[in-house]
């Protein structure tokens, strides 16, 4: 199956890992709940899925994570989970090597709380082998490489580690963080899918656009 036309724009312009965005910290306040690139409007997120056909997942019997090389370096000594447990947290600090050493966290997926990122962990919104039976199975390693360490779209997040191993890598139709948190997750989920032109399946489209039409 050829990659649809966003896709291939994707292929063609994906960045290298130097040309991600520049790090921003979060250091101030109250535990700080993961802050992902803000999401498109729900408006926008309507119109993407409405023109996504839905399609059957492929390949998924050939998946495998090391085909998603991660993590790598964002920024200075910062590797991809330490930049998102930087951006993610409030009054943040890191040792020589970028890693967290204090901080306050709070994980968008169930409301629960840290002060040991460690306990947490980087989620990909749009789950790996997901991205892979809905297209990235066509793609580079290098390519794949880029969409595991995306933290320019709202792909990455820290999370508790007890939300992130009950979500898997299940789709919206399976699987949905706290009520409060639903429509900023297929927000996301809509504009991840369409930058990098992967499908959606019957059940996922239909579950997004419930949600999205409440929104």
């Amino acid at each position: 199956m050829a990659p649809s036309a966003p896709a291939r724009r994707f292929l063609s312009c994906i960045p290298a890992a130097a040309a991600l965005a520049a790090v921003t910290v979060v250091t101030a306040g109250a535990p700080a709940q993961a802050a992902l690139p803000t999401p498109i409007s729900a408006a926008t997120a309507r119109s993407y899925l409405a023109a996504m056909p839905a399609t059957a997942e492929t390949h998924g019997d050939t998946y495998d994570r090391t085909l998603f090389p991660a993590w790598i370096t964002i920024s200075g000594t910062c590797d991809t989970r330490e930049w998102v447990v930087k951006r993610d947290g409030s009054n943040v600090a890191t040792d020589t090597s970028c890693k967290a050493t204090s901080g306050n966290w709070s994980s968008p997926y169930d409301g629960a709380t840290t002060t040991n990122a460690s306990s947490f962990d980087v989620d990909h919104l749009v789950p790996l082998s997901e991205a892979w039976a809905s297209g990235a199975w066509a793609w580079t390693t290098s390519q794949r490489q880029a969409f595991a360490n995306d933290v320019t779209h709202p792909q990455l997040l820290l999370v508790s580690a007890s939300s992130n191993r009950s979500k898997g890598d299940r789709d919206p139709a399976e699987w949905l963080p706290q009520a409060s948190y639903r429509c900023t997750y297929a927000r996301a989920w809509v504009q991840v899918k369409q930058y990098y032109g992967l499908s959606v399946d019957s059940a996922e489209k239909s579950a997004l656009t419930g949600i999205l039409n409440n929104c």
